[in-house]
Order: structure tokens, then sequence, then C-alpha cells
């Protein structure tokens, strides 16, 4: 097998014909100098010196304008793996942004991949890990893949069809859909090489059979057009276009055969504007007729990965079908060197269209952050898996607004999945929608070339049903988003609430409380940062309002019990409670965990106050645990207890009734009840009066089984 030869003069040769800044120029090159000087003494497989393989990957990005930080991430790709570096030293040398890549890369290169399910989603990940920050990341990736596949035959057979099996399913799409043609097709055609080599090499051997054939076509219909294009003065340039083997094998392998599949005899048309592209099929459809249903118009509707190009299939000379593709040199460029080519045309000068680019690379780029979104959704590796190639990895559907502006969904996807698209704030006030002029539910299977509209009202809100609606991963965060955010809001006013009762109830002014040098110290021992994160930790019990008050203030003294010695059993039947030790003392239950017949308790004692039962999961035990005293429930109680609940729904309409007369179907009273919050679904606190656990369980039950509620739970104040 033939090695590379490639120098570094064949490298610079390619830069310097698109890169002119000097500057840029010299740091390429330290960057080769350093890789050589690291990489000496080290080979690979297949025998060259190991700086061919860097200065290959690195070729490979200057044949799609990458940027001259994205070529130094090339060169060094391995050093920081490979080398002994100081990474300081590399950092300084080269700056922080080709570390980053270097890094990235490095990440990915740790991985051993494996297209089981369990790797696979780790592979992913590390994958938004990598590219959280800079797209380049994936590109040298890329390339440094693709060289890996040139030199393949190098290592055994086994070791061939599993790097060729990656390549087809996780890099092959991913070039995809960053719009790197040239870097994808021939991904695609070396894995079939490795995978299935009597297939690849009957298709090579059918092409080259008929290639003569081929080209005399070919050649006749390019005369052709142009001399048409040219009778109406229509500057171009006519260019046969090749099909690649994995794309026929595509066909073949759906049951077409080898004569049927017209577009391998094909012709690209690049003109200077998108006005000539128009001009140029009118012509090209004059004269030669149109296959029906084969026109795309993909200028008017680019590809998400910004793809744009006219599409036709015309009966061309002697009845033979050609696929004709016109496009600009500008989508040219993009449509054969995708998302890297972006940066060449800003170290260029740019164009007309530079801004346009710079705005559509930014949205490609939305397409990582939304992978990034997966792994903030907890999910098995199953699911994560699914989720990935379905957003991301498959074909999907592409809707319009009413003004035209196009947007790429999920298969599957709903109205409710493009308002979150739209905006956050378009999704969270949805209360209609309208498909194709016509009103549609919200749960409406989308279709590609609808036009959506939505309708928004400003006070409305997103409901939890729309969990069980939305398609897209990112919807469903944003949804989750909002009622996290809402039920933090509950609990912040719950806590400043106890708070604040806590603090009339021992008499200290508010004032003196919140005093700067109090409250400070308040923040310091709990480790928060403001009033939010204290109201909220003593709302969710993670604090007690009592605990936070003793930080700055001295307890009562009959909160300072001592401990009792020389203890005996006896039987206080008219609490329902076996205290161990403790002759005819006074027995109350706590009022901050209100523990009910059959809860594990534990008993608190108080001078002059007896002994107080707790649960034994309350918080305030947290400081206790010197002054407790086991007790335990008489097997025969005689009272009942009081228990408070917090009910939250999901719905803004009044359920009182309902609710209070599930309660009284379990014989429970209701000692008070009151709405909590009713700005984005209802929340009800409830006290009721129940004769032991059993008796409260089955009336949480009975709650959770009314559709509307989400959640009933004990609290502890």
């Amino acid at each position: 097998m033939k090695k590379d030869t490639i120098t570094i003069d064949d490298l610079m040769d390619k830069v310097d014909s698109y890169i002119k800044d000097p500057k840029e120029r010299e740091k390429i090159l330290d960057a080769y100098y350093y890789a050589k000087e690291k990489h000496a003494g080290q080979y690979r497989k297949s025998g060259e010196e190991y700086i061919i393989h860097p200065l290959n990957v690195t070729l490979i990005l200057t044949s799609i304008y990458a940027d001259s930080v994205c070529l130094m991430a090339g060169l060094l790709h391995d050093v920081i793996e490979d080398c002994d570096v100081d990474i300081d030293e590399f950092k300084e040398k080269f700056g922080l942004t080709v570390y980053k890549i270097v890094d990235g890369v490095t990440k990915l290169g740790r991985l051993h991949f494996s297209t089981d399910n369990e790797y696979l989603v780790e592979y992913y990940k590390k994958i938004i890990v990598g590219m959280s920050e800079d797209v380049r990341v994936i590109i040298v990736k890329l390339a440094d893949r693709l060289h890996n596949m040139r030199t393949l035959w190098a290592t055994p057979v086994e070791k061939q069809k599993k790097k060729s099996k990656e390549v087809l399913e996780i890099f092959a799409p991913l070039a995809h859909h960053l719009g790197i043609h040239k870097i994808k097709s021939e991904l695609e055609d070396l894995s079939l090489r490795y995978l299935k080599p009597t297939v690849f090499y009957d298709i090579a051997d059918k092409l080259n059979k008929t290639k003569a054939e081929r080209d005399t076509t070919v050649y006749e219909m390019q005369e052709e057009v142009t001399e048409l294009l040219n009778e109406h003065h229509i500057p171009h340039q006519i260019k046969g276009r090749a099909k690649s083997i994995y794309s026929i094998y595509n066909k073949l392998d759906k049951g077409k055969k080898f004569s049927d599949i017209y577009d391998l005899l094909a012709l690209r048309v690049l003109v200077d504007t998108e006005q000539d592209c128009y001009l140029a099929l009118g012509l090209i459809h004059s004269k030669f007729r149109p296959l029906p249903k084969r026109f795309k118009d993909y200028i008017a509707m680019p590809k998400p990965n910004m793809y744009q190009s006219l599409h036709t299939t015309v009966f061309g000379i002697d009845g033979y079908l050609f696929e004709i593709q016109i496009r600009t040199y500008e989508m040219d460029e993009v449509a054969e060197n995708g998302i890297a080519s972006h940066w060449a045309y800003k170290e260029n000068g740019g164009s007309n269209k530079t801004a346009n680019l710079q705005s559509l690379t930014t949205q490609k780029l939305q397409f990582f952050k939304e992978i990034m979104e997966l792994e903030n959704d907890k999910m098995s590796s199953e699911d994560f898996v699914s989720s990935v190639k379905d957003e991301v990895l498959n074909n999907n559907i592409y809707v319009f607004t009413p003004k035209g502006d196009v947007f790429e969904l999920p298969k599957g996807s709903t109205p409710l999945d493009f308002a979150y698209k739209v905006h956050s704030k378009v999704g969270e006030t949805t209360v209609g929608a309208f498909v194709n002029g016509n009103i549609v539910p919200l749960d409406y299977e989308l279709k590609s070339n609808d036009i959506v509209k939505i309708n928004t009202n400003k006070s409305a809100h997103p409901s939890k049903e729309w969990l069980n609606i939305v398609k897209t991963t990112g919807a469903r965060n944003k949804i989750k988003s909002y009622f996290s955010k809402n039920e933090k809001e509950v609990l912040v006013e719950r806590g400043k609430e106890f708070l604040e009762k806590e603090l009339r109830k021992r008499k200290i002014p508010l004032n003196d409380f919140y005093s700067d040098e109090k409250i400070k110290e308040v923040y310091k021992t709990l480790k928060i940062d403001n009033l939010d994160d204290l109201y909220y930790d003593i709302g969710s019990g993670k604090h007690t309002p009592n605990n936070v008050i003793n930080i700055n203030y001295e307890k009562k003294e009959e909160e300072k019990p001592k401990l009792l010695k020389n203890i005996v059993k006896i039987n206080d039947s008219a609490s329902d409670i076996i205290v161990d030790g403790i002759d005819k003392i006074k027995v109350s239950i706590a009022s901050c965990c209100k523990p009910v017949h059959g809860d594990d308790i534990v008993g608190y004692i108080t001078r002059g106050n007896g002994i107080t039962i707790h649960r034994s999961t309350c918080r305030n035990l947290a400081s206790m645990d010197d002054r407790c005293i086991k007790v335990s429930w008489d097997d025969k109680p005689t009272n009942k207890y009081y228990s408070d609940l917090i009910i939250r729904t999901d719905t803004l309409d009044n359920k009182l009734v309902d609710i209070t007369s599930t309660v009284s179907k379990d014989n429970v009273s209701i000692t008070s009840i009151k709405t909590v919050n009713r700005d984005e679904y209802a929340t009800y606190e409830m006290e009721v009066v129940v004769r032991d656990l059993e008796h409260l369980n089955k009336l949480i039950l009975d709650l959770n089984n009314l559709p509307y509620i989400t959640s009933v739970e004990r609290l502890i104040s």
C-alpha cells in the first residue's frame, strides 16, 4: 500500500492559497515545528514518521478552508496525549483557544468507541463536553478520523470493521450535520470498502466499465447546457458530478437496479447570483423536459446544515435522465466545506453574505447546545441514545412561520415544540395553534412544509400535561425548568413565613434579626449567599426557623434540658405514649413535625415542659442527640392526631370541593385549608385530624388518585 509523502511545503502551499496574513502563516509553521519536535522518534503502524499523520489531518482541514486556529490544532492534536508536554508552556505558546480545541480532541481520543448503547452514550457525552465551547473540536476529530480511515489497511481486519462501523454510525452523520460533504462522502466510501469489500469493488467495477460511455454522454450534455446559457449571457461554470459509491450502495440496498440509478449522470452548474440560478433553471427546463416531482428548491428553503442549491432531474440527450444542481459559487463552497468554511469567509474579508453566514453558523451551533441539554435531562442510557438519534441524527421535518422563516424539528413534533423552538416565552404563553390556516390541537403532529401560527396570551402559563405532548428534549426541559422555578418560589415564600412567625413568637424584632452583622453571620454559618437561599432552605425543611434564629440568639433556658439518670419505665396511657424511665411526666406532640400514631418517634426532654414527641426523621433532632429518650406508642391508641399536608395540582381551577369531598369520604376531619399559590397552578395547604399513620396514608393515596393532583406531601414546619 502506498504511504503518504506529504511535506510541510505541500501543506503551506495550500495554506497560502487562502490565508494571506503572514502572522497567521508564521503561527502555523510554529505549530508544525513544535509538533515535529515532540513527535520525533514516533512511528505509525503504517510505517511513516508520526508527524505525517498531523500533516495529513491539517491538509484535510485546508481542503475545507478551516481557519488558522483550526489548522494549528490539527498539527498539534496528538501532542498532549502522546508527548511530554508542559501544559502551561503550550497555552502560552499557542493560546488558550488552540489548547481547548486540542484538549477536546484529546478527550475524544481517550475513549474506546463502541456502537453498543452503553459506550455510545458515553461517546456522545464526551462529544458534548468537547464541543461545549468550540465546534472546531469535532471538525479536527473528523479530519483525524478520515486520515485514519485512509491508512486503515495497516490494522487487523477485525479492527478495520469495528472502526468502519463507528464511522458510519457516528462520524459520518456528524459530518453531514456540519455540512462537510467532502469528509462525509469519503468517510462513507472508505467504511463500505472495509465493511463490505465485495459490494464496494463490485460497484466500483461497474462504474469503471460504464465510465467511458457516461463521460461521453455527460460531456455532450454539458456542451448543450453551456451553449444554452451562453446564448442568454449567463456567466457560469459546469462540472460533472461523481456519485459516491456509498450512495449507490444505499440505492441498490433499497432494491434499485444499477441501470435505474439515473443520477449517475449528473451536472453541477455554478453561477454568480441567486437570480442567475433561477434564470438558468428556467432555460434548462425550457429545453429539457423536467421529471415530475424531482425539483427541490434548497435556496429558498436551505437545509439545516446551511446547504443551498436548486435540484432538478431532466430528460437530457438521447433520453438519458440527468440530475442537475444549480447554485452560486459561494453556495458551492458552503455545500462542500460546511461550517468550517465560514471562518475562511471571515478571514478573506467576507462578502455580501458574510454576516448571513455567521448568523447561520450561530444557528447551527444550537444543534450542539441541544445535545448538551440531553445530558442535563436525567434519563437511562437507552433513552439518551434514542433521543440523540431521534433529534440529532435522523431526518427531521421543516416547518414555516407565517412570515416564511423555516424551523427544523424531529419527526412527531407538535405545535408546542414549534412554539418553544421560536422562543421560550412563546412556548410558555401558548393557548392555541393554526396549521395551514386551520385550528389544530396542541398535540397535533406536524409535517414538513406545514405553516404554523401560534396564538399566545400574556396571562397564560404551561401545564404539566404538556410534558406528555412535546417531542423535543429542549421543550421538555424548558417546561420542567418553569415548574421547578415556580415551585422554588412557593418554598421561598413559605420559608419566609415560617421564619418571621417564629421571630414574632420569640419577640425578636425583624430589623434586629436582619441587621447586616447578624444576617452575614447566618449566611456564613449556613454557607449560603442570600435571603432567598435562606428562605428556600427553611421552606424545604433543610433548616428549621429555630436553628437559624439560634445562630445569633441564645436558646431559652427551658430549651436546655439536662440528661436524666436512673430512669424507671412506666406507662402513661392517657397520652398513647410509652416513655422509658419517666414517672408521671407531661407528654406533648411536637408542632414542627406532628407525629401520628404509627410513626417512628423520639422523645425530647425539656425542663418544665416534660417530653415533646418528634418524628425520628425531624430535622430539629439533629442538634439534640444527647437530650433524647426512647419512647414508643401504646398498642391501643385513644387519641387523634393533627397532620399538615401540601397538595399540588396541575390546574388553576378551584378544586377545593373535590378535595374536601375525598377527605370526608375517608372520615378525616379538616381543621384548616388554604390556597398558598395560584400563579401557575393551584397549591393547597391543609391540616387534618387522623387516627393513625395507616389512616393518614390512605388519605394521601386517595388524594393522589385524583387526576389533577401531582403530589401530596406531609409538611415539617
